[in-house]
Formats: structure tokens, sequence, C-alpha cells
């Protein structure tokens, strides 16, 4: 089928006329037009593949900041609440220490002060005891 339409093409002459050079010069035009179509398509599309690229990896790394962060805030807010219970604690001491009758006591069981005419006698704490067992033994 072939070799019938080339030897049927040998003998047919283009016509040269008005009509078939402006078809010819639109044809061009149009694969012209299509040729810059198809590289103006390939330069948008690289630039919004890199474009994607690029917001994909910033956005991967600003979550992995955001991780790191929130991970230091909980051991801060940790930290936090330790030193809250920690600041209560000194505070009820402040206002024990404010506190006449809680001073006495304090310094009478401490430092062995007493009040006039009182006695104090001093009796072995548990934590002695065992020394005490294990001298004995000996």
């Amino acid at each position: 089928m072939k070799r019938e339409n080339i030897q049927e093409n040998q003998g047919v002459t283009p016509l040269q006329n008005e009509y078939t050079r402006a078809a010819e010069i639109e044809d061009a035009r149009k694969k012209r037009h299509k040729v810059g179509l198809y590289r103006r398509l390939a330069v948008f599309g690289l630039v919004v593949l890199l474009t994607s690229i690029w917001l994909g990896s910033t956005i991967y790394a600003q979550s992995q900041t955001i991780a790191d962060k929130e991970q230091i805030q909980q051991e801060k807010l940790a930290e936090l609440e330790e030193v809250q219970k920690q600041q209560d604690k000194l505070e009820e001491q402040i206002r024990l220490l404010n506190d006449d009758d809680y001073v006495s006591k304090l310094a009478r069981k401490d430092y062995f002060l007493s009040d006039e005419g009182e006695i104090i006698f001093t009796l072995p704490s548990d934590a002695e005891k065992p020394q005490e067992d294990s001298e004995e033994k000996e």
C-alpha cells in the first residue's frame, strides 16, 4: 500500500499558487506555535515542581522545629510545676516561721532550749537504736 502511495506521489506535481503557499505558511506557524506551547508548558511544569519541592521541604523543616519546641515546652512545664511545688513548701515554711508557737517548738526540738523551770529529757531516736544494737552485739 505504501508503494502505491509513493508511486502516485511521484507522478503528481504540487500546485504553486497563493492558496497552497498560504496553507503551507499556516501549517508552519501552527507547528511553531505547538512547539512553543510545549516548551512553555515544560518550563511552567518545572517551575511548579521546583516550587512544590521547596514548599515541601520548608514545611517539613518547620514541623520538625515545632515538634522540638513542643518537647522543650513540655519539659519546661514539668520543671515549672516542680518549682511551684517547691515555692509552695517555702511559702508554708515562711508562714510557719512567722508563728511564735511554731518557732518556740522548733527551738525546743532542734536546739534543746527550754522555758524557765522546764527540764529536757532526750530519748534515743529510732535511727540511733540500730547503731546501739550493733555495738552491744560486738
